[in-house]
């Protein structure tokens, strides 16, 4: 009778110690999950919050940056929206919805279908004071109030600045909210001129002035001066690309088309600027490219934007095609 008390003694403890281990395991368990979860967070919250806007059916260079943008581990790319390029001897009266295809047909091929791709203005701003309004302006204008607070909504403008200059228009107090990253202008760093006759800029010419003129705003410009520099050659282009399927032959595709078109005019022209590229890879490696704080133009409100004044070329180029490897 004893040992039958001992024994369920011992069973009772041995199943008192398994309950508290089962106890202990139900609550380590959602910890570590939790941890593992608030980590993952914490990581994407590092990322770098971004809406690109892109006039993509003008040229060639705006999918090559789409797609570099899309490879880069540090970019949070919150949207991509489709920008008007009016003047462009290729562009039809719905320049647009030409962006908005393209981009579309990137992210398919590319397998991202999560990534917002709303439509901008097909048309510039007429007037400073109105907005040209669309689905692409109101949706900077929501991003950016989602951002928690203190962070800033990277807008990285590669064509027409008509999106986002509408969106401040349509809320000002956003204008603290953004961080806007501008492809134009030429510029003279030694004695800080502009020139505005460049092709971005003469797209919307009064969204630029917009740019300029709003105190508060944090503009950051890669001029036409400093990413003319950035040059790919179609021999490189077609090692790295040609015949590997997916979104390479789709990229190749698009530089013969066009190249088909240019070498009526140039028959010897075997290399593309790629302007675009050149603020996405300065936007992902910033030691890749040195700033400088500058007054605006004399025309425009006195106050610091930030210049692209030189670029590491090389390096650039070759962290471009790693990055497409990776995909």
């Amino acid at each position: 009778m004893q040992k039958q008390n001992n024994k369920l003694r011992i069973f009772r403890t041995q199943n008192f110690h398994k309950a508290i281990q089962i106890s202990l395991l139900q609550f380590i368990i959602p910890v570590c999950l939790f941890v593992h979860i608030t980590v993952e967070a914490q990581v994407k919250e590092l990322r770098l919050p971004i809406i690109i806007d892109a006039d993509t059916a003008n040229e060639i260079d705006d999918l090559y940056a789409i797609v570099r943008a899309i490879s880069e581990p540090k970019f949070n790319i919150l949207g991509i929206t489709s920008a008007q390029f009016h003047t462009s001897p290729l562009a039809t009266d719905s320049s647009v919805y030409e962006s908005q295809r393209i981009n579309e047909r990137i992210l398919r091929l590319m397998g991202q279908n999560t990534i917002p791709l709303p439509l901008g203005s097909n048309v510039p701003i007429k007037n400073s004071a109105e907005p040209a309004s669309s689905p692409a302006s109101n949706f900077i204008v929501d991003m950016a109030h989602k951002l928690p607070v203190g962070q800033k909504l990277n807008v990285v403008v590669l064509g027409s600045s008509t999106n986002v200059a509408s969106a401040i228009l349509e809320d000002p107090s956003i204008i603290q909210k953004l961080k806007v990253h501008y492809l134009g202008f030429w510029h003279n760093v030694e004695t800080n001129t502009y020139d505005k006759k460049e092709f971005n800029t003469g797209n919307d010419p009064k969204a630029v002035e917009i740019l300029l003129n709003t105190e508060g705003l944090d503009l950051n410009i890669m001029t036409a001066t400093t990413s003319q520099h950035l040059v790919f050659k179609k021999a490189e282009v077609d090692v790295n690309l040609k015949n590997k399927g997916g979104i390479s032959d789709y990229l190749i595709n698009r530089w013969e088309t066009y190249e088909r078109w240019w070498t009526k005019e140039d028959p010897e022209k075997k290399t593309w600027i790629m302007w675009d590229v050149a603020i996405i890879e300065a936007l992902a490696h910033p030691e890749l490219s040195k700033t400088d704080a500058f007054l605006t133009p004399v025309e425009n409100t006195q106050r610091l934007i930030n210049i692209h004044t030189e670029i590491d070329v090389e390096t650039m180029k070759t962290d471009f095609w790693q990055s497409l490897k990776k995909i």
